[in-house]
């Protein structure tokens, strides 16, 4: 049940995240957000004017928490590189074998918007790959990679997180996302063992949309 003395548009996003999340957005109507939210469909039409935008919002509210949580999982993780990457994929595949999990809700959403690829939650979903790309990119420049190999290994290791999640959630088996985890090893050990001495120098990495 909602709580009452927790903001409407925050209720109305709790509701909508875990009803989008659960069953698909094309699955979800706006009455049952309304009612999962406890306000009626006016007041949910007064805070967000069309589904769109809501479903646009849903995946903005989990960008960062999402970007937070990667974050967590890698500086946890003891050890040198390699064993923070694999401590990564773990944790994904943990997260994996609950009854709950669904996948990526980011790739999820884009692949039942395929049709619509302006929709502002295909943005907002493609904006927010940008940033853990980036993220992990910088975190590859800092272990001294060099920067275009940091970048190419960076968009390595993103291919094999939403394929984790992909092929994942086909066959329900989270040993494909430690497979995949494996392989990222590898990757980030070959590329530590090519990283030149480190020097001074502008750092470049994919840029990451607003």
């Amino acid at each position: 049940m909602p709580r009452a003395s927790e903001p409407t548009i925050d209720r109305i996003l709790t509701a909508a995240a875990k009803l989008f999340y659960a069953e698909g957005i094309r699955a979800v109507n706006l009455e049952a957000v309304a009612a999962r939210a406890g306000v009626t469909k006016r007041t949910l039409y007064y805070h967000f004017r069309s589904k769109d935008d809501l479903v646009a919002a849903y995946l903005a509210e989990r960008d960062q928490p999402n970007l937070a949580l990667f974050r967590r999982w890698f500086e946890e993780t003891p050890g040198d590189l390699p064993d923070k990457v694999r401590g990564l994929f773990a944790n994904l595949a943990r997260a994996a074998r609950h009854p709950r999990w669904r996948g990526c809700g980011f790739l999820r959403t884009a692949a039942e918007l395929a049709a619509m690829p302006g929709h502002p939650a295909i943005r907002i979903g493609s904006a927010h790959k940008k940033k853990v790309e980036a993220w992990l990119c910088d975190s590859f420049v800092a272990d001294g990679i060099a920067p275009e190999p940091a970048a190419t290994l960076a968009r390595q290791i993103v291919l094999l997180m939403d394929g984790a999640f992909a092929v994942g959630l086909m066959h329900r088996d989270p040993s494909y996302t430690e497979t995949a985890g494996e392989a990222a090893v590898a990757l980030v050990a070959a590329a530590r063992g090519r990283r030149p001495a480190k020097h001074g120098g502008a750092t470049r990495r994919p840029a990451a949309t607003d």
